[in-house]
């Protein structure tokens, strides 16, 4: 994996120029930052519900969408809570559970309507002791159920996600469902949507509605369920990962927050309003 800093970011792909995204981003007839939330403009937190953004963060956020930008929230929390916590009034474009729900902004995220036999292995999962009722907290969400555990020891952790693997497995094969792990946790979603679905969706009504299709795009995330946004932003825009350490991923960049994600977010903010 390369890694050479440049502008504040380290580059991860021999073909990312630094400099030339931020020219991008200055000259192009239109611009769209698409940004997950927990662990990328927040701090996790064993209580998610007090994952406020980093110092700095929201005035940012605001400033760049003064500086005709689509600004877009991608996250796998349910797009309720995303609007609460990030605390920006008007509210921007957020898209929860994994692409699941869509909020526009001023308006209710979209219903989501699951085939009946997910929806029974989701209930059918919840219901599951070893999964529901250890030391994890479990948590329903409209199209998946997530166990955290986060706070936990090393060894109650690993001990209780080893039971709900075994607990859901045979739930996921029989219901059509998928697992996935996250940063402090297990999820079972309902298949057929993710971050990456939502980046398409995004840049395609972009480029629909811009000049030739003259789009300049950014996606930030750190989780492993970021990849697949990071995947859908190959040949069209930049992929940056923001964690404090290095992982294997199909980034174009890496950045450490908060700080070189304030700076990242002032660049854009100059490089827009110039």
């Amino acid at each position: 994996m390369l890694e050479t800093r440049d502008h504040g970011v380290k580059v991860l792909r021999p073909d990312f120029d630094p400099a030339g995204f931020l020219s991008r981003v200055r000259g192009a007839a239109a611009r769209v930052l698409l940004l997950d939330y927990d662990g990328t403009l927040a701090p996790f937190r064993v209580d998610p519900m007090e994952a406020r953004p980093y110092e700095g963060v929201r005035e940012r956020l605001d400033r760049i969408r003064q500086g005709a930008t689509r600004l877009v929230l991608v996250s796998g929390r349910p797009a309720r809570e995303v609007r609460g916590l990030l605390g920006l009034d008007p509210v921007p474009e957020v898209w929860g559970t994994h692409g699941w729900e869509r909020a526009l902004p001023g308006r209710e995220p979209s219903r989501v309507d699951l085939p009946e036999a997910t929806r029974r292995g989701l209930d059918e999962a919840a219901r599951a002791e070893s999964a529901g009722k250890g030391p994890g907290r479990l948590e329903r969400k409209p199209a998946a159920l997530a166990l955290h555990v986060r706070g936990l020891d090393a060894d109650t952790a690993e001990r209780t996600l080893s039971g709900a693997r075994s607990a859901w497995e045979p739930l996921a094969t029989r219901h059509g469902l998928e697992l996935r792990e996250f940063d402090g946790g297990l999820e079972l979603r309902v298949p057929g949507r993710d971050k990456g679905e939502a980046v398409r969706t995004v840049l395609s009504e972009a480029r629909g509605s811009s000049p030739a299709g003259d789009v300049a795009a950014a996606y930030l995330g750190d989780d492993e369920t970021d990849e697949d946004a990071f995947r859908a932003m190959r040949g069209r825009g930049a992929a940056i990962l923001v964690r404090t350490r290095l992982r294997e991923t199909d980034a174009d960049a890496w950045i450490r927050p908060p700080a070189e994600l304030l700076r990242f977010l002032d660049d854009w903010i100059e490089e827009s309003t110039s």
